[in-house]
């Protein structure tokens, strides 16, 4: 069934902030996780990137300092970006060029939000043909176990796109820092393509011309609210997924962690760096370096005592635009791993089942992983 052709969800949506917020001591059977995939303490295990002492347990961090003084990106930073690409997918970001007061700014406005009563935010209740507005959901699956979480989601490009009519009139200010906000994440966007594209050894605008086409390519923006959860080891705030499109920019909530990411075995729980953006790989990132670097499973848990707020700003390619292996990064040793496919097709295969690890991904593999040299 093709998610455009939705205009209702399959059961009446409940909120999940009106659940925590009304004393519950058990959460409803239809948060409780399957046994293998409820959340654990995480080991102690020292990870292959140790070099930020400060963490003993962290995804990397690269510091932008040197290209947003220079507009270069030196040799050895190019190197870190590619082992971080390839070992990670993940990464933390610093000196990245965006206001931090705009940060700060962006972040609370939307906790305000959500702090709003329920019948303004239900204004902009969403439904499964474009996911904007307020929701409570991912997925159209009847019967599905869900996540314990509340979102808005909206489009920011193409801007033949955007309706800020569908963006939160409360707080007053919403709606120009949302603009703001997604002005500098934009530009982030592009700075970190060229420099992902470099460390490829490909031109700096390859990656951006291969996922817009000489067109504006898309953005759209998500912001979380994981309410109060009184049995934090039964659910999760979002399942383990990999994200469908290019590259995701996470600002988090410096307060409450809650973002894992895993390596290898182990599930890595996210330390924020103040003023830091979280930045992983999407899945058509993966596609086009051909699987040089790739996407990897995340998933958010839940916390009993305090709520968290985050705003996941989504980087992705023109939706009709067909996306491919890089010819350049395609070799008899390492053949084309991916069929071109659109955007669009490729995201709507998601949104019918819901987050899936990265099964959906690994299901398109036209040759079996073990071929692949590396």
């Amino acid at each position: 069934m093709m998610t455009s052709s939705l205009q209702s969800w399959p059961e009446p949506i409940v909120r999940v902030q009106a659940l925590s917020e009304s004393g519950i001591a058990r959460i409803p059977e239809r948060y409780v996780k399957p046994p293998s995939e409820r959340p654990s303490p995480v080991p102690n295990f020292t990870p292959r990137d140790h070099d930020h002492t400060h963490d003993s347990i962290n995804i990397p961090v690269i510091d932008l300092a040197g290209i947003m003084s220079s507009g270069d990106g030196s040799t050895l930073l190019l190197e870190r970006i590619s082992y971080v690409c390839r070992e990670w997918g993940f990464f933390q970001v610093v000196n990245h060029g965006v206001s931090v007061e705009l940060m700060g700014a962006a972040r609370e406005v939307w906790r305000e939000f959500f702090g709003l009563p329920v019948e303004v935010k239900q204004e902009y209740a969403n439904n499964p043909s474009t996911y904007e507005g307020y929701g409570s959901r991912i997925g159209v699956e009847r019967g599905a176990t869900l996540d314990w979480c509340d979102y808005f989601f909206l489009h920011y490009l193409p801007r033949s796109v955007r309706n800020p009519s569908k963006w939160p009139a409360l707080p007053l200010s919403c709606r120009e820092l949302i603009s703001e906000y997604g002005k500098e994440v934009t530009e982030l966007c592009k700075r970190l393509l060229s420099l992902l594209s470099r460390s490829l050894g490909l031109e700096g605008d390859h990656l951006e011309r291969a996922f817009e086409g000489g067109e504006e390519l898309g953005a759209c923006l998500r912001a979380n609210f994981y309410p109060k959860c009184p049995q934090p080891d039964l659910a999760l705030g979002l399942s383990a997924h990999s994200d469908p499109g290019s590259m995701t920019i996470l600002l988090p909530d410096p307060h409450v962690a809650g973002l894992q990411v895993r390596q290898g075995e182990h599930w890595v729980t996210v330390k924020p760096i103040p003023n830091a953006f979280i930045v992983n790989l999407g899945d058509q990132m993966q596609v086009v370096t051909n699987a040089i670097y790739r996407s990897v499973e995340h998933r958010v848990i839940v916390n009993s005592a305090k709520e968290r707020v985050s705003l996941a700003f989504f980087y992705n390619p023109k939706i009709d635009l067909l996306i491919q292996p890089a010819k350049e990064l395609v070799t008899e040793d390492r053949p084309a791993l991916y069929s071109p496919m659109t955007y669009e097709e490729y995201r709507t295969y998601i949104r019918t089942k819901g987050p899936r690890g990265k099964s959906q991904l690994e299901s398109l593999i036209r040759l079996p992983t073990k071929k692949l040299t590396q």
